[in-house]
């Protein structure tokens, strides 16, 4: 099960009710991070979710209004006597931004470990799941990301049984482990079934649409995409400062053939994004507005 949170879903600047643009999601004991816009520690205590679990944040870009809560998230760490390094991840550049904000937060007692994106995309694997950035449409170096987490195939008792593998060994092999013991191997296809559907979300912000997104986002579980603008009359707007509609978003939902879809990222000047979701659902049904600390788990096909 993947639990996911949008805390923040404003663009641009906080407001009293919506916090800059970040997304938490939790999995077998991890937390990841996507930007780190202002407020995002107090979203994450509204939620009543905990700092220490995160072991890994990905950045989109380097704009403010997704980077400008690292420094006090970094000492809230810090001060809580976390040892276990943090994984950062993002564009080309990475080390150098963070160190220049941590001249407010120039001691900690943990590790940052920077993973910088090289490729127009670039996968990472960590604590059971797949991290794949890809190049998005924006004024600065900008990506998006999917989250996968694979499912491996049914356990196969009766092809264990008949291949005399001792019971002891069967819940390592479940769990994609080799075996050796003396002189015999146990391999886990040797009792799996074929993979079965795993879990997957797909995160983009501050881009124009893209073949990137919507290759990208194919099939996913959840797709969260920025919806800047709402208003029609907008739409020349988003073009020229390479954001998106809400209109845009939906029509690559549609396209990628996504389960649900959530809006993010709106401009200051949207204060009701809901008035607009008619509009938006008669494109893609299954659209939702954003609201900041929306929540949802994620979990593994029945079949």
């Amino acid at each position: 099960m993947l639990d996911v949170c949008l805390l923040g879903t404003g663009g641009m600047m906080p407001l009293p009710y919506r916090w800059l643009t970040s997304l938490m999601m939790r999995y077998n004991g991890s937390s990841i991070l996507i930007d780190c816009g202002e407020g995002t520690q107090i979203a994450i205590k509204e939620k009543g979710w905990s700092f220490k679990p995160i072991d890994v944040i990905c950045f989109t870009h380097f704009h403010g209004d997704h980077i400008s809560g690292l420094p006090g998230l970094l000492l809230t760490m810090g001060n809580a006597d976390r040892q276990e390094p943090l994984t950062l991840i993002g564009p080309k550049g990475l080390e150098r931004v963070v160190n220049a904000l941590r001249i407010i937060a120039p001691e900690l007692p943990f590790e940052l470990r920077f993973m910088e994106i090289t490729e127009t995309q670039q996968t990472f694997e960590m604590d059971g799941y797949r991290i794949r950035a890809f190049r998005v449409n924006h004024n600065v170096t900008c990506y998006g990301y999917t989250i996968e987490i694979d499912r491996a195939g049914r356990f196969d008792v009766e092809r264990a049984t008949s291949q005399e593998i001792p019971q002891k060994f069967w819940r390592f092999l479940q769990k994609g482990e080799t075996i050796e013991d003396g002189d015999r191997i146990y391999t886990p296809d040797m009792v799996l079934g074929a993979p079965r559907k795993g879990i997957k979300l797909t995160y983009c912000t501050d881009t124009r649409p893209t073949k990137s997104i919507r290759e990208n986002a194919e099939g996913s579980d959840l797709f969260i995409c920025e919806g800047m603008y709402g208003e029609p009359e907008k739409a020349k707007k988003a073009v020229e400062y390479k954001h998106m509609t809400f209109y845009e978003a939906a029509k690559l939902a549609r396209e990628a053939e996504v389960k649900e879809m959530w809006l993010t990222h709106y401009s200051p000047s949207l204060t009701r994004p809901e008035e607009y979701m008619d509009e938006v659902r008669k494109i893609f049904p299954y659209a939702k507005a954003g609201k900041d600390r929306m929540s949802v788990d994620l979990d593994f096909p029945e079949s």
